[in-house]
């Protein structure tokens, strides 16, 4: 499993009020991939950031999953992905388009392996919930032959 890159999205921060002041605790969400059909995304909370980050990376690889590429380097079709009140829709595109889409959609799917495609986020752009509405897409994807053989199943 060490084949992997990985990209932190964005660290958080976030108080608590004691007596004697604050105490700070971090958040950080960590998004893998191999570049070549798999990716996945872990959020990691702790003390420190680099422990934070640490637990990140390794929640993202026991969250891996496996997603189709098709030529050139796109969806195979449209999907809409939802978690909590966002929603991402990603869209094929041509060869030569390049990843259209924001900072958090974007990173994950470059570390997917794909080339071209278009992406909005629709609802609300909380970081979390759009890295996960995207995992939730593509977890949708299917194949030409597994939408095909699915269809011979039904009836």
């Amino acid at each position: 499993m060490e084949d992997f890159e990985d990209k932190v999205l964005f660290i958080r921060r976030t108080a608590k009020t004691y007596k004697g002041g604050r105490r700070f605790r971090f958040g950080a969400m960590v998004a893998v991939g191999d570049g070549n059909g798999r990716v996945g995304v872990g959020l990691g909370k702790a003390k420190q950031v680099p422990v934070a980050i640490q637990k990140g990376n390794y929640m993202a690889k026991r969250n891996v999953i496996e997603v189709p590429i098709e030529e050139p380097g796109t969806v195979p079709h449209g999907v809409v992905g939802v978690h909590g009140t966002s929603n991402v829709m990603i869209k094929p595109a041509g060869a030569a388009t390049g990843i259209i889409a924001g900072s958090v959609p974007r990173a994950i799917l470059e570390l997917a392996g794909y080339r071209n495609l278009l992406t909005k986020e629709l609802g609300s752009r909380n970081e979390t919930n759009v890295a996960y509405a995207v995992i939730n897409g593509l977890k949708q994807l299917k194949t030409y032959e597994e939408s095909v053989a699915e269809r011979e199943a039904a009836q």
